[in-house]
């Protein structure tokens, strides 16, 4: 009788044990589940929404302006203006060849003159180009507008001359009169500025030690290369994508440029297109940089930067700062979202990104390349 009092003891203390066991593994399930949906939650809303600039980022450029421009009057008929020919200066760009000729001029000037300016001090001759537009009534209104068109078309076909600052640049006009006649000698300089160079930079030596920097990076980056323009487009979106933090606070040093992007591995959308525009030029292979606004999962429309390349033939989007989400949480982008907007058509990028090809307000409206209406397919 005893040992079937204590057979039952037994079993019930062992039912027991049995229910208590599954009890600790049912909660601590229903925990993992929890905190599962909590990081996929997080994930989610991350991708969708996506990391664009605010309304402080410099995507129009608010550094170009009409230049001040000083008139020098030479009573002199001594002084002999020097015509300063730039026609051998050979340029292929993309906002260049939308360029009428008298804006041509002045930027082949600063192609020609590329190392020069990296003083801030030197003085770029234009010599008397523009002296028949210089005769009209308004002739120096004129001639801002095909400086601020041809400075436009130069920062944004050339991602590397981030270390210029445009705002201190100043046209000079020298007048000469011969037998009622004037004749006008024209050129670019820092008036009473001590350069024109962009904050930071004080001299050529620090513009050259800037650039040993991103070469290296540079260096580091073409040399993985294929050949394949498709490989070689894929293998420079993903080490921007893998290597770049984006910067919101918008408190950094240089997050518009391609040093902020490519050696401080932090900047916003201007900073990773102007860096996939930089290493494209350098592997030869067609891109351009695009500006406008982009609007997120969220309903919020910010000023935004990106780029079209060419592929094939074919020109498709590709924005790597969105392909380059934030994961609220921590965590892993999914594939799926590292490539949403990489060699996209129009299907795709016109739904959220709206191009502009005004640079400033007031300025030149320039064209973009016509986008493949369909998604490029591997």
């Amino acid at each position: 009788m005893k040992k079937e009092i204590m057979d039952k003891i037994t079993s019930a203390l062992l039912f027991l044990v049995v229910i208590g066991i599954f009890s600790v593994i049912i909660v601590f399930s229903i925990i993992a589940i929890q905190e599962f949906s909590k990081e996929d939650e997080a994930l989610t809303f991350a991708e969708n929404s996506r990391s664009i600039a605010v309304s402080e980022d410099k995507t129009v450029e608010d550094d170009i302006e009409v230049p001040a421009i000083v008139e020098n009057p030479i009573s002199s008929i001594e002084k002999n203006p020097t015509n300063t020919d730039y026609s051998n200066v050979q340029v292929d760009k993309y906002f260049y060849n939308q360029l009428d000729e008298k804006s041509r001029i002045i930027y082949r000037a600063f192609e020609s003159n590329k190392e020069n300016i990296k003083t801030g001090t030197f003085q770029i001759e234009l010599g008397t180009n523009f002296s028949d537009i210089l005769s009209k009534s308004n002739g120096q209104e004129l001639l801002g507008e095909y400086y601020q068109s041809a400075i436009e078309a130069y920062t944004y076909d050339n991602s590397e001359v981030f270390y210029l600052s445009p705002r201190k640049m100043y046209l000079n006009i020298e007048t000469t009169t011969r037998n009622g006649t004037s004749t006008y000698n024209v050129y670019i300089n820092s008036g009473n500025e001590a350069n024109y160079l962009a904050e930071g930079f004080s001299s050529k030596q620090e513009i050259d030690q800037t650039f040993a920097e991103i070469n290296q990076v540079k260096n580091q980056i073409i040399q993985n290369k294929t050949g394949n323009t498709y490989e070689d487009i894929k293998m420079v979106h993903d080490y921007l994508v893998d290597t770049i933090q984006y910067e919101s606070s918008l408190s950094k040093e240089n997050i518009y440029t391609i040093y902020g992007a490519l050696v401080n591995r932090e900047c916003v959308c201007e900073g990773y297109a102007r860096a996939f525009k930089y290493i494209l030029d350098e592997l030869h292979i067609p891109c351009v940089m695009v500006i406008g606004t982009a609007t997120n999962s969220q309903g919020e429309t910010e000023n935004h930067a990106w780029n079209y390349v060419q592929l094939n033939g074919n020109w498709y989007a590709v924005d790597t700062t969105w392909d380059d989400p934030v994961v609220i949480g921590g965590g892993t982008a999914s594939e799926e979202s590292r490539y949403k907007y990489f060699l996209v058509g129009r299907e795709v990028i016109d739904q959220d990104h709206k191009p502009s090809g005004q640079f400033t307000e007031g300025g030149k409206v320039f064209s973009y390349p016509n986008l493949s209406n369909t998604s490029y397919s591997n």
